[in-house]
């Protein structure tokens, strides 16, 4: 456990884009942030990424994940190395597969990667296996970033209920209420995935084009949008379940089936129309409209997917970076802030933010031997 007090922490993030590791530095004691740090980027490579996307949907033992797991070890190894000033990391791992609902079974989910393996190589202590716990004790396990939204909005001096969004492989929302004391408060928070987002329109990208994504949005703005498949979408029973909730990334695989007679920028557009629709259909679950959506991910820089946002949602939008903070970086950001919390014995998720039952503290620490 750390002593009370700020700390320097860095988070990592590998997300469900699968374009590359994340590593950010938070000054935190596990409740206010008090500055950031630094930041890094370490890309996969082609290799790397075919690797991980060949284990995507994969459990421990099966074939492809020993791999995969050598390559977020490495990669994760490589992009925090530098980072010495952290006294503590939060390694989130790659998520190849979630299924908190038990549909194939056993309720659980697979981040791969070792924390043990990185503290050993690195010689901190390592938070890891952040989301076992809550899918154990009944939760989601998803999302985990809002208890650091809720202090992102303090350390922004907001003071009215505002709403976040990550446009990740898959969309997550979060509103919170600055007005209360802190995130674990009654009506403080509440979170859910929206639906998918960046990642069906990466996969028709590559699939047709053999690129990695829609730079700028550029092929979805020159389309139309189909919006009988926009309405089709949206009827699909995941809209009609109350939140908290959580998506995996292939979820939604159908999708590009029925985008498959569209031309390439049609194709496009409409999947930035779906994600931009399932976003607005998450409002409906907010206990209060937010004066403001806080946007970050990569999806904010599909101009699109962004001009589709902005005709649904019901007010105002900005990039993260509006208020100061880096939209590429949130979620490493908060697995830093979320390391702190979990060596600190503080709570990471409750029943607002993935449906668990009461207040929980999630993740495990290794120590270097």
């Amino acid at each position: 456990m750390l002593k009370a007090g700020p700390v320097w922490a860095v988070g990592t993030m590998s997300g469900t884009s699968l374009d590359g590791v994340d590593a950010a530095m938070v000054l935190t004691d596990g409740e206010r942030i008090l500055d950031f740090g630094r930041s890094n980027y370490r890309p996969y490579t082609t290799e790397e990424s075919r690797i991980l996307r060949a284990a995507l949907g994969r459990w421990p033992g099966e074939p492809g994940v020993e791999a995969a797991a050598e390559v977020i070890e490495t990669a994760h190894a490589e992009v925090l190395v530098g980072m010495v000033d952290a006294r503590i990391i939060g390694f989130h791992g790659q998520t190849l597969a979630h299924d908190p609902q038990g549909l194939q079974g056993a309720r659980r989910t697979h981040q791969a990667g070792s924390g043990q393996v990185l503290a050993e190589v690195l010689g901190r202590p390592v938070v890891w296996d952040f989301r076992s716990n809550d899918v154990e004790m009944g939760g989601q396990g998803a999302p985990l970033a809002p208890f650091f939204h809720f202090a992102c909005a303090k350390w922004a001096h907001l003071e009215t209920p505002v709403a976040f969004l990550n446009l990740g492989g898959v969309g997550n929302l979060t509103w919170v209420d600055p007005r209360l004391p802190g995130p674990e408060a009654a009506g403080a928070v509440l979170a859910f995935d929206s639906g998918p987002a960046n990642a069906p329109i990466n996969d028709l990208i590559r699939a047709r084009l053999g690129v990695e994504r829609d730079e700028g949005g550029a092929l979805a703005r020159a389309g139309t949008v189909d919006d009988r498949i926009v309405e089709a979408f949206l009827a699909h029973p995941w809209f009609l379940k109350i939140p908290p909730k959580s998506l995996d990334r292939n979820d939604f695989h159908d999708l590009l089936g029925a985008v498959h007679d569209l031309s390439d920028a049609d194709a496009a557009a409409t999947l930035a129309a779906c994600a931009a629709a399932a976003v607005a259909r998450g409002f409906e679950h907010f206990p209060e409209a937010p004066t403001m959506l806080y946007v970050a991910g990569g999806g904010r820089l599909n101009e699109a997917l962004m001009v589709e946002l902005a005709r649904r949602i019901p007010c105002p939008i900005a990039p993260i970076e509006d208020i100061g903070l880096d939209g590429d970086m949130l979620e490493a950001q908060a697995f830093a802030y979320l390391a702190v919390r979990v060596a600190r014995g503080l709570p990471t998720s409750g029943p607002s933010t993935t449906g668990v039952a009461a207040l929980i503290g999630g993740g495990q620490i290794s120590e270097p031997a």
